[in-house]
């Protein structure tokens, strides 16, 4: 990794870290080491698997030396392990890689090309997406493409930190960002239960997002994925998205940014109330008012959650419900 090198061809270092995915983490390495990059760092992370998630890792790095394999003996949570790989990172640029997602050929060599054609204050430059299931079967696409493969609608650039409040617009494993950037935020925060959020508002805030028109990634559909565990009455996700939301509050700057949050609150509201965080949803009803009145529904909402109403099991069977008969998959917002 000389000086030299990486002025000529910037290393990219792809951090992978893996939480019983014995199913799925070789195909991940081999996704990253068949890239045709010349100079790319790979550090691979095991977050204390239960399955036999390291036992494959340790055989993949027996027949690729250069890989580098921190082995957690308990699962410390997703951001400090990426912190871990973060902390040994000599790369411009980074990937944060699930050990159960895959690489497309060229991924790296076109956002490495876009990283280095652009100006001004990008961190982050990410694409579009296939999905597929346990089984690897392509079930859909982030963004929907047309015939040529490029995405149907039109995709936020630039100054992103609006479009980011209103919705989960990026495909989170699609990102490369500039390590700098990492460093300069100080990694992911460790409080929290997930990372992708937390570091968009506080990235966007003061860079831009660039995007490349192709699907170079695939991001597999589980059934234990985080992202499913938003609707369960125990699960975390929601008291980190109130920090997150609260970091979002302190940085709007204008009526329309402070809207969009308003907006984004409103739905957190109504997860809340699912999963049966009442206090929670009152919470997020609190800084909800610090911007506008609730509107009528989330006024009831609201006045439900101080009844402390018993609607999880009801409302997991409608998704159940739901998914049965459930259009064909086309995006993903993880809460």
């Amino acid at each position: 990794m000389s000086p030299y090198l990486n002025r000529i061809k910037p290393w990219v270092t792809v951090i992978c870290t893996s939480y019983n995915h014995e199913d799925y983490v070789q195909q991940a390495l081999q996704s990253v080491v068949d890239q045709d990059y010349p100079n790319v760092e790979l550090i691979v992370i095991d977050n204390g698997s239960t399955d036999r998630s390291a036992e494959r890792i340790a055989a993949f790095t027996q027949s690729h030396p250069a890989v580098r394999f921190i082995l957690n003996s308990v699962n410390l949570g997703l951001n400090k392990a990426f912190n871990q790989g973060l902390a040994l990172a000599k790369g411009r640029y980074v990937v944060d890689l699930s050990a159960d997602d895959v690489l497309l050929p060229g991924r790296i060599t076109k956002q490495t090309a876009c990283f280095e054609q652009l100006s001004g204050p990008y961190a982050v430059v990410f694409s579009n997406a296939s999905y597929i299931n346990a089984q690897g079967k392509e079930i859909g696409f982030h963004y929907a493409v047309d015939a040529t493969g490029h995405a149907c609608s039109r995709v936020p650039t630039g100054d992103v930190f609006r479009p980011i409040l209103e919705s989960y617009f990026i495909c989170t494993p699609t990102m490369m960002i500039r390590k700098d950037v990492l460093d300069e935020l100080g990694g992911y925060d460790e409080t929290l239960t997930y990372e992708d959020f937390d570091f968009w508002v506080r990235s966007s805030r003061h860079y831009h997002y660039a995007y490349v028109d192709e699907v170079l990634t695939q991001k597999r559909q589980l059934s234990t994925s985080l992202s499913t565990q938003v609707v369960l009455p125990d699960n975390d996700l929601l008291r980190s998205t109130l920090v997150v939301c609260q970091k979002a509050f302190d940085r709007c700057a204008t009526p329309d940014e402070y809207r969009s949050l308003a907006s984004r609150i409103q739905t957190f509201i109504r997860k809340s109330f699912y999963a049966e965080q009442f206090d929670l949803a009152l919470q997020f009803g609190k800084l909800l008012q610090q911007i506008e009145q609730p509107d009528w529904l989330s006024s009831l909402v609201l006045r439900l959650s101080q009844l402390h109403m018993p609607v999880n099991s009801l409302y997991r069977y409608y998704l159940k419900w739901q998914s049965s008969y459930k259009a064909p998959f086309r995006a993903t917002k993880p809460l």
